[in-house]
């Protein structure tokens, strides 16, 4: 069976996000005021094929920990679900 995986990677807390930082400084020009703690990240969108949505879930987890983010500034978190773009 194949799940749809939605893998989300922020920047942990206290770790310095010059991306948001950027974004920030520019939404009032863009007339997006009253927006703060702007914090930039990744999406990865998926399927994965498991024997229930709790294997896909942990294959995607050990995939997000392994290869999709730097756990040493990165936090990874996978949903399964919608994926955001729907099944080919």
């Amino acid at each position: 069976m194949n799940f749809p995986v939605t893998v989300t990677v922020t920047l942990r807390a206290g770790i310095a996000d010059p991306e948001g930082a950027t974004i920030e400084r520019a939404l009032p020009a863009l007339g997006f005021d009253g927006v703060t703690h702007v914090r930039a990240g990744k999406s990865f969108h998926m399927m994965i094929e498991a024997s229930d949505e709790g294997a896909a879930l942990e294959k995607a987890t050990a995939l997000a920990q392994r290869l999709l983010s730097n756990p040493v500034i990165e936090n990874a978190t996978a949903r399964v679900g919608d994926s955001g773009w729907g099944a080919p």
